[in-house]
């Protein structure tokens, strides 16, 4: 069945917390649709996800610790039958680009719809990308070198400990997603649970503030009224000198990364 809502590429409008202040702006630039996938095995400590490390020298998360993924491409909507289902397209991008960056095997029905993000249409490079979950296989991972240089299997919470811009460079996405699978002890428990919210998609909203940043999911009080220090819901991930920190009280769900307060 075709999701409406993913049914084409789109321009989300930015939140008006990001449009404040501003009079006149170029269109934004079209989000091309991607997919991402996050495949998670069984460790001795718990369940474990597959990070790989893009190139340094590409333009778009160059150098970052990042799960496998890339643009949803024609054959993907010819694979799945329906050049209007970008869902079912998005299952087979996955399963291409776990076999081209990981050399991981998995088949489209395995896969799970976890989220969907959308780079902030101020950007000069924006995607509108399906985030699925899926339990890897016993094959052994196999990057390329060229647009993949390395992989890591680690626990979400590792993985989160290791972030430091610069040095172990988690983009927003990621990191919110490792919070979100850190909720969870085994493989089973992630795949059986329900997503973390309704599909809306993730449009960040960014604040700049005297420690760094603040981007303002929906859901976040502050999303639409643009003011962080507003009392209500919380939605947000805290990027500051010290740390980062995702914030989610509606879902009573928060991850520290050292003292972002």
């Amino acid at each position: 069945m075709v999701t409406p809502y993913l049914a084409a590429p789109v321009a989300i409008p930015a939140p008006a917390s990001v449009l404040r202040g501003v009079t006149s702006k170029p269109p934004p630039v079209i989000a091309h649709p991607a997919a991402t996938v996050i495949l998670l095995r069984e460790g001795q400590d718990g369940c474990e996800t597959l990070l790989v490390r893009r190139n340094a020298q590409l333009s778009f998360h160059g150098g970052a610790w990042v799960f496998p993924g890339g643009r949803i491409e024609p054959e993907d909507y010819a694979a799945a039958g329906d050049p209007h289902d970008i869902v079912a397209a998005g299952r087979y991008a996955a399963v291409r680009e776990a076999w081209e960056e990981a050399g991981i095997r998995i088949l489209p029905p395995d896969l799970r719809l976890f989220s969907r993000w959308v780079t902030p249409e101020q950007a000069p490079k924006r995607f509108d990308t399906l985030f699925f979950v899926a339990r890897a296989g016993n094959d052994r991972v196999r990057v390329d070198g060229g647009e993949i240089h390395e992989h890591r299997w680690l626990r979400p919470e590792e993985a989160l400990a290791l972030q430091q811009p610069g040095e172990f460079d988690l983009p927003p996405p990621t990191f919110v997603t490792l919070c979100q699978l850190a909720e969870h002890r085994t493989v089973a428990d992630i795949l059986a649970a329900p997503p973390p919210g309704p599909l809306d998609p993730f449009v960040p909203g960014l604040h700049l503030i005297p420690e760094g940043a603040c981007s303002v999911y929906p859901g976040d009080v502050a999303y639409e009224s643009g003011d962080i220090d507003q009392p209500g819901p919380r939605h947000r991930l805290w990027m500051t000198g010290s740390g980062w920190r995702y914030e989610r009280t509606a879902a009573e769900s928060n991850r520290d990364n050292g003292d972002a307060s």
